[in-house]
């Protein structure tokens, strides 16, 4: 149910999402970036022969649209369950691993929702394109620049992909700001009672103050009040103290599948790319 959520939320203006006949196809038409052009629900035959026969007509529809090879499997959900280790060894490189979470107990987060902001600390709920919300967006776009270490070239692409994205109806941001200067960003995109956290930063300047903390349990605290049977993020591997986080918030990790014993397998999600020479 998770796996195309993601992906659905981020079609709309300029991108598509394409239903195959073995996954979901995400095509941004005027960006290359792989992060915006991917595959993901993949269901691929078991057998050898047919397997290389779906790989090979992905890699085509890739190229035929000038985009680089893209696959987002989940290893507790793929078809056929080895799909990581087939994309490895047919020549895909492994970009970046996340665990997937979902809120298990909604209390940690509510609690501190509606516990007294420390002194300074304001918080915006933002949704739809208002002027409340256009005169936040430089805000947010530097928010999340300096928490994601974006060059600053980027900053602008940030602003408008936010702008872009508050014309719909699924996503709302909380900034928070302490003494008036922007300091967290987090974003949730709900859509059919699923809520998606994501872009959760926190500027450096304004960290080890609680400031992640609030603007997550803020947006996850919104995401039940508007009826989400279901709220999840993803988190890097690599970045213990932000599981923690979250853990402490309520979220649990997805487990893993007993049938994938493989470090590599571990992980809850993998992104990967054909590694051209």
């Amino acid at each position: 149910m998770l796996m195309p959520h993601e992906a659905r939320l981020q079609a709309g203006p300029g991108r598509e999402l394409r239903g195959l006949v073995d996954g979901l196809l995400l095509v941004d038409l005027g960006d290359p970036e792989p992060y915006w052009n991917r595959l993901v629900a993949i269901e691929w035959p078991d057998n050898p022969a047919a397997f290389e026969r779906s790989m090979d007509a992905a890699i085509t529809v890739f190229a035929t649209l000038g985009r680089l090879p893209h696959v987002w499997p989940y290893p507790t959900h793929n078809q056929p369950p080895d799909l990581v280790n087939r994309l490895w060894r047919a020549g895909f490189e492994v970009m970046g691993s996340d665990r997937m979470m979902v809120l298990d107990d909604p209390a940690p987060a509510a609690r501190l929702a509606i516990a007294p902001l420390p002194s300074g600390v304001t918080v915006e709920r933002l949704h739809r394109l208002t002027p409340a919300s256009l005169a936040a967006a430089p805000a947010i776009a530097t928010v999340l620049a300096e928490a994601f270490s974006v060059d600053d070239d980027r900053r602008s692409s940030i602003e408008l992909e936010t702008l872009g994205s508050l014309e719909g109806p699924a996503l709302h941001v909380v900034l928070v700001r302490l003494d008036g200067e922007p300091a967290a960003v987090a974003k949730r995109s709900t859509l059919d009672g699923i809520s998606y956290l994501s872009s959760i930063g926190t500027r450096p300047s304004f960290r080890r103050r609680g400031l992640g903390a609030l603007v997550t349990a803020v947006a996850t605290a919104d995401a039940a009040a508007d009826g989400s049977r279901w709220t999840w993020l993803k988190v890097d591997v690599d970045n213990p103290p932000a599981q923690r986080l979250y853990e402490d918030l309520g979220f649990a990790r997805v487990p893993r599948s007993e049938e994938h014993t493989s470090e590599l397998q571990s992980l809850a999600y993998l992104v990967c790319r054909l590694l051209l020479e």
